[in-house]
């Protein structure tokens, strides 16, 4: 099961500059490697500063009028740094993340009845390989003064008082965290374990070769004057014993302590390397569907293309086929008329060389008798009545 991890720093005044231009993400460049600027946009603040940190501090200490002597050396503010394991955050989504270090802010605002008004910023990181919070506060003591009268202190000495407050701090986060359903264990106190987180340097200083010699030197044995032969061997045990008590034990704690940090991390990056193996082959994955989209699309481009030409042939010939019906017809209609146009010359001659009086009588005789109009489309009109009417019968 993962870990309630909940650790506190304390700064001076001069050390929050650099702070702020870290947690708020203001430099170009960082020399921790562990940062992927590309998802800076990811971070987010449940609680945003006014101004940078040094100067919210003096707009927070004066609109509190908050009370206590505060020198250059004084430790000022707090920093908790909040996360779990990358598996943990992994395993509850997105949403549950962020309830998680949302609810961790309302820890923070109710432990030790700090108030979220002296609650600097809360910035949520994640563009770092595990999700963690960086939350900069005011320590605030609320008690009284000479008189009784109620204050507002600033003493980091005060808030962390008792001699067991980290332990205090871990039992009161886990459980805070555990009532709000996050299945969580506790983390391991500093007060528990004895130990210090060492960084790369700290490491090379305690373990330098030129250190332990100097060490070694620097024990002192006295002996007197005419040492006693008797007693060499009682010198000589105490001496081991100095460098037993003050070298090699602390030494062998120190490399315990590593072998069991490099047990851990050893697991975690043989995690990390299955994950990397999954993501490479869903990588690969997802390369292949890509590469097939691509030719998809492409080949779909390609029908579109050969479809649109066709369509554009067919669209060519048909057109084609329209404008020489539409010349045949028109020459058609020229002849009808023109036939027409004869027809009623004809009949006018007719009439005139053989006596017959108007051409018009003519032709209504000739309707008549015939039951034939000259007038094709009379004509055609005629039969069709007469088609239905012999239907109707």
């Amino acid at each position: 099961m993962s870990f309630a991890i909940i650790r506190n720093t304390k700064y001076k005044r001069e050390n929050l500059k650099g702070i702020y231009r870290h947690n708020e993400r203001k430099n170009k460049n960082y020399s921790n490697e562990n940062i992927d600027k590309d998802k800076s946009y990811l971070n987010y603040s449940i609680k945003s500063p006014k101004y940078r940190y040094d100067k919210e501090f003096d707009r927070l200490k004066e609109e509190y009028n908050l009370k206590g002597q505060i020198k250059v050396v004084s430790n000022i503010a707090c920093e908790y740094i909040i996360t779990s394991d990358k598996q943990f955050f992994d395993e509850i989504g997105e949403e549950e993340t962020k309830r998680y270090f949302e609810t961790a802010y309302n820890f923070v605002a109710e432990y030790k009845n700090l108030g979220e008004q002296y609650i600097m910023s809360a910035k949520v990181h994640m563009d770092e390989e595990t999700p963690h919070m960086h939350l900069i506060f005011l320590p605030v003591v609320h008690t009284t003064d000479k008189k009784g009268s109620p204050i507002e202190k600033l003493t980091c000495s005060e808030f962390w008082k008792e001699k067991d407050s980290y332990r205090q701090l871990q039992n009161a986060f886990h459980k805070y965290m555990v009532d709000h359903n996050f299945q969580l264990e506790r983390g391991t106190a500093v007060e528990e374990t004895g130990r210090k987180h060492l960084d790369l340097k700290e490491f090379k200083d305690i373990t330098n070769f030129d250190k332990t010699k100097e060490k070694l030197q620097n024990i002192k044995l006295e002996l007197p004057d005419i040492p006693d032969i008797s007693s060499i061997n009682r010198f000589t045990i105490k001496r081991d014993e100095k460098i037993l008590e003050e070298i090699i034990k602390p030494k062998d704690n120190l490399i315990n302590d590593l072998y069991q940090d490099n047990l851990i991390l050893q697991q975690e990056l043989s995690r990390q390397a299955r994950i990397v193996e999954k993501a490479e082959k869903y990588q690969r994955e997802r390369d292949k569907i890509m590469e097939d989209n691509a030719n998809l699309h492409n080949e779909v481009e390609q029908m579109k293309s050969e479809y649109k030409q066709k369509e554009l042939d067919i669209e060519w010939k048909y057109k084609s086929k329209i404008k020489g019906l539409e010349k045949e017809n028109s020459y058609l209609h020229n002849v009808i008329d023109k036939f027409r146009e004869t027809i009623h010359k004809f009949i006018k001659w007719i009439c005139i060389n053989f006596d017959l009086g108007a051409g018009e009588t003519l032709v209504r005789d000739f309707e008549k008798e015939t039951r034939t109009y000259l007038d094709g489309e009379e004509q055609l009109k005629r039969e069709d009545k007469e088609k239905e009417w012999d239907l109707e019968r």
